[in-house]
């Protein structure tokens, strides 16, 4: 909120009712600022000044209960993990203060239309304020999480409303969301209760939301859920793309200050043998069918080639513990196979469906490596895939690229976290498309697995898939700023 400006600001006023000086440098283009104070009314040199970074700062706002001039500050610290993958990084702090500098007020107040208050105090029967930890999600540190910044966090905020209720879920298996928004959002959306829920998880949690809610038909009192993301699972694509991850609060800023934004998604649509691939592609299972065809919407990405490979083939307990370098030690797996051979050259048709346009025009290239159609930006910190996506933007974006060695290959998508300039290679295509399709020509199921917003689906042999944007409009929000 706010312009920035590189001028310091002062203030005289207190902290934990002790008087103190304040002093406000706001954050400038890649510089973080800082909100700092000293006791006293006027500091010596040798006065010693306490910090809060404002990437730290999830929000300030009035003492509801105090003076006209009493805010809290609400921000995080850093935790010392000591190793433990699971530990949080951060906790939940608070500081009372009086008069800090206006400048801190203007960029750190939720506005009112888009404050948590609002969205804790939904009418309806029970508590629509639902919470839901990802136990599973990426190194697993979603329950420390839940215990160290957002449980703290939201009592604090409701501590005097008890108006102001939420739900807590925490998940036993891979179809808990599932689950609960068929028996639970759905039913209530479709009786037009607004809900909000906040998740504490990966992409693959609101995947699941979006897909269960278009398991069934809408009525016309259909009011569609809001959901805030946490982001704990591993590339955390959404969160990377949407600005949730722009400062160190892991969306808790968001969470109390974002407003809701709709969500774009796509749909894949699959020849009738395709099935999605469970437990660690130990098992099978049925897709949602539309016009007797599988189908499976996305919000994020949808592949097929390396990148579906290593997804899939990193999807385990021994490669989770890693978080995002599962993904990087896949790929150099997947890029220099044991026997010394190139990488595999996938083999199938591939089409697309261009913007403003009603023929499917083939791609002339038998053979690919990488083919990934997304709707975001970052597919996990820092890995620009699509520079040309805009948060939110609903634009449908083709990447792709035919067989090389594991070296070339490397190299090329090593450019992709230098600011997305993998795309001004001239043997990347890339471009804006309406829809994709795959025409499958190989006979090891391995090299038929394809990647839905993480989640793997494999088509049957001479099977197909067919991927249209523009699915679930008016669907789900994400809250963003």
């Amino acid at each position: 909120m706010g312009t920035n400006t590189s001028q310091p600001m002062d203030a005289q006023g207190e902290v934990d009712g002790r008087p103190v000086t304040w002093f406000y440098q706001r954050a400038e283009q890649g510089q973080v600022g800082r909100l700092s104070w000293a006791e006293g009314r006027v500091p010596s040199p040798n006065t010693e000044w306490s910090h809060i970074s404002t990437d730290h700062i999830i929000a300030v706002f009035p003492a509801r209960s105090q003076g006209a001039s009493q805010y809290q500050v609400l921000y995080v610290s850093d935790s010392d993990t000591n190793g433990d993958t699971k530990a949080s990084p951060i906790a939940f702090r608070t500081l009372a203060t009086s008069n800090p500098p206006q400048q801190v007020i203007h960029d750190f107040q939720p506005p009112g239309q888009a404050c948590l208050y609002t969205r804790m105090s939904q009418p309806g029967p029970g508590s629509n304020f639902h919470v839901i930890v990802s136990t599973a999600s990426g190194t697993g540190q979603a329950v420390d999480v839940w215990k160290q910044l957002v449980r703290p966090f939201l009592e604090f905020v409701s501590a005097d409303n008890v108006e102001q209720k939420f739900e807590m879920h925490f998940t036993t298996s891979e179809t808990t969301i599932s689950d609960l928004t068929r028996s639970v959002f759905l039913p209530r959306a479709n009786a037009g209760v607004s809900q909000s829920i906040v998740l504490l998880s990966g992409d693959g949690g609101l995947v699941d939301i979006a897909n269960t809610l278009l398991s069934e038909p809408h009525t016309q009192t259909y009011q569609k859920p809001n959901v805030a993301i946490l982001p704990l699972g591993t590339g955390n694509a959404m969160a990377n793309s949407s600005g949730v991850t722009k400062d160190k609060t892991l969306g808790a800023s968001t969470l109390i200050r974002g407003s809701p934004k709709d969500v774009p998604l796509f749909r894949a649509r699959f020849s009738p043998g395709a099935r999605l691939l469970v437990n660690e592609a130990r098992e099978e299972r049925e897709l949602t069918s539309h016009s007797n065809s599988p189908i499976c919407h996305g919000a994020v990405v949808c592949s097929w080639g390396l990148h579906a490979g290593l997804v899939a083939d990193s999807d385990t307990a021994h490669y989770r513990q890693f978080g995002a370098e599962r993904f990087q030690m896949a790929a150099k797996e997947a890029l220099y196979p044991s026997d010394g051979s190139l990488p595999h050259p996938y083999r199938g048709k591939l089409s697309v469906l261009r913007p403003a346009s009603n023929t499917w025009q083939p791609i002339d290239r038998m053979e690919h490596a990488y083919v990934l159609a997304t709707l975001v930006s970052h597919l996990e910190a820092g890995f620009h895939i699509s520079p040309a996506s805009k948060p939110l933007d609903g634009k449908l974006r083709l990447l792709h690229f035919g067989p090389m060695s594991g070296e070339e290959a490397m190299a090329l998508m090593t450019r992709a976290y230098q600011d997305g300039k993998h795309v001004d290679d001239p043997r990347v295509g890339y471009e804006e498309i309406a829809g994709l399709r795959i025409e499958f020509d190989e006979e090891d199921a391995r090299w038929r697995r394809v990647c839905v917003d993480g989640k793997i689906i494999r088509v049957e042999q001479g099977g197909w898939m067919e991927v249209k944007n523009g699915a679930g409009e008016g669907l789900v929000d994400l809250i963003a700023m």
